[in-house]
């Protein structure tokens, strides 16, 4: 069994510090569904956010990224968008956590927003890195906990809950 997470490659999109929840979900929207919502992610920073990132894309950001509110519908739209992983020099704490139970990855790196926007990256959860293909530099990222990574391989924590019960149930069986 393959027990590394997949490296991801995409292009980078990349902003700048205090990308709060606001921006990705905004407020006035929070009616609608995932889908609806997520057509506004981020539109008052970059219109073309929401339709023109693809599955597997990167963001890349500075310092704060996910402040404001505690709506896990900031993270859960990047996820219904493609977003593949997000790297940023810092995160609250609240969208850090959302991120990883609803399953999507995140990586700390002071070097996240050097990265030019456009560019063709590959983020390697298990190894912390960051490769940008335009410059050929490789970042160094702080690693995650492993119980984070593993939330992440199993899809958020709601699966990876489910498949510890099983694993404890099966332990159980006469």
């Amino acid at each position: 069994m393959n027990t590394r997470f997949p490296a991801a490659t995409g292009r980078a999109w990349v902003f700048g510090d205090d990308l709060n929840t606001d921006l990705l979900a905004p407020g006035r929207y929070m009616k609608l569904p995932l889908a609806e919502i997520a057509q506004h992610c981020l539109e008052s920073v970059e219109p073309g956010f929401a339709t023109g990132a693809r599955p597997g894309d990167i963001v890349l950001a500075g310092r704060n990224f996910g402040a404001g509110s505690s709506r896990e519908q900031a993270a859960e739209v990047l996820r219904h968008i493609g977003i593949a992983c997000v790297v940023a020099q810092s995160f609250s704490g609240i969208f850090y956590r959302n991120a990883f139970n609803l399953g999507l990855p995140l990586l700390v790196c002071d070097q996240a927003p050097t990265v030019a926007d456009g560019s063709p990256v590959a983020c390697d959860l298990d190894g912390a890195m960051v490769v940008d293909h335009r410059s050929g530099r490789a970042l160094a990222c702080v690693p995650p906990p492993s119980h984070l990574i593993a939330m992440v391989r199993a899809g958020g924590l709601v699966p990876h809950l489910a498949q510890r019960l099983a694993a404890q149930r099966a332990t159980l069986q006469p």
